[in-house]
């Protein structure tokens, strides 16, 4: 089969085909996938729940000639809407069975479902980040918009965990417990094949966001490194990402990642050495001026992150600063 047939859709290796989708952010795509099992089709994240992206499913489905009732499986890697948002609306137009892990079908309950990201919950992230109510409001907003586009939220959703195992395309995977960019999310990992279905853990060109939001898990950067550095033992000859290209160069893409995070994490230590709230550090390592409200916000929680690991490991000490919470070098 052409890999051209469709300019969005590719076959990546046998019987699995990219499909990639537009997103109305300065990251302006995600990778989702379609795997062939037999006369079924599984899909792998599902882009936002918005009228363009529903439109892109439709084009793959008539590219590869997929009826709707073919579609047997829905498998997200987690919960952030652009890998979640469309899965309630496919799953009711196809009948699939939706997959997760159990800590991101919790968040996304928390934060989907139940809409608590808000309110008192949010006012404590927010004094934690140093930010005043007033960007509450901003920040809610933002929330807000992004929780629309993952309406409907699927129902009756399985539960996956790390060492299950699962066919897909004819090959046997295994479930890999991937934390950091996100509580919970899980990978895919073929060894006969020594290929790697690796959502948001890996990416080129870019770093996944590693943020601290209001109901991460303590230190997410150290449990990210330690997940990079168990990675790295991996034989991996082709990953497949959930954004930007193939990663052919496994060992050699996690090693960059570990070194970016080494220098960042130096960065923000010299950042906070007077002492600072996470708001003010962000000013300080990143460039404001081109970003809109949601990279602010990406800046702001993966800021908390890198000083969240960095008083975890004893190097800053957090203290009340202006009625915020602030670090300092110890």
């Amino acid at each position: 089969m052409s890999s051209m047939i469709h300019e969005a859709v590719r076959e990546v290796a046998a019987d699995i085909y990219q499909v990639r989708l537009p997103l109305p952010f300065a990251l302006n795509h995600v990778n989702c996938y379609l795997l062939r099992d037999g006369d079924g089709w599984t899909i792998l994240d599902t882009g936002l729940n918005r009228p363009e992206i529903h439109a892109g499913w439709q084009a793959a489905f008539a590219t590869l000639g997929i009826a709707p009732a073919q579609v047997t499986r829905i498998v997200v890697t987690h919960m952030h809407p652009d890998h979640i948002g469309l899965a309630g609306r496919l799953q009711q137009e196809t009948g699939a069975a939706v997959f997760m892990s159990p800590r991101e079908w919790e968040i996304a309950t928390i934060a989907w479902v139940e809409n608590r990201e808000r309110g008192e919950y949010l006012a404590g992230y927010l004094r934690q980040a140093g930010a005043p109510a007033d960007v509450g409001a901003i920040v809610e907003g933002q929330q807000q918009k992004l929780r629309q586009q993952t309406l409907p939220m699927p129902v009756d959703v399985q539960l996956l965990r790390d060492g299950d195992a699962i066919t897909l395309a004819g090959r046997r995977f295994q479930v890999i417990h991937a934390p950091g960019h996100a509580d919970g999310q899980i990978i895919f990992y073929a060894p006969e094949d020594r290929l790697m279905l690796c959502g948001d853990q890996v990416l080129l060109r870019i770093t996944p966001n590693i943020g601290f939001w209001p109901s991460t898990q303590p230190d997410p950067l150290g449990r990210y490194l330690a997940s990079l550095h168990a990675l790295r033992g991996l034989a991996v000859d082709v990953a497949l990402p959930g954004h930007h290209g193939v990663i052919t160069d496994w060992q050699g893409r996690i090693g960059e990642l570990l070194h970016h995070h080494d220098e960042r994490l130096e960065a923000m230590y010299a950042a906070a050495a007077g002492g600072v709230t996470a708001l003010e550090a962000s000013v300080v390592v990143f460039n404001f001026d081109r970003f809109s409200p949601h990279e602010i916000r990406f800046a702001v929680a993966e800021t908390l992150a890198h000083l969240e690991h960095l008083a975890a490991a004893g190097r800053l000490e957090r203290y009340e600063k202006d009625a915020y919470i602030a670090y300092r070098a110890r």
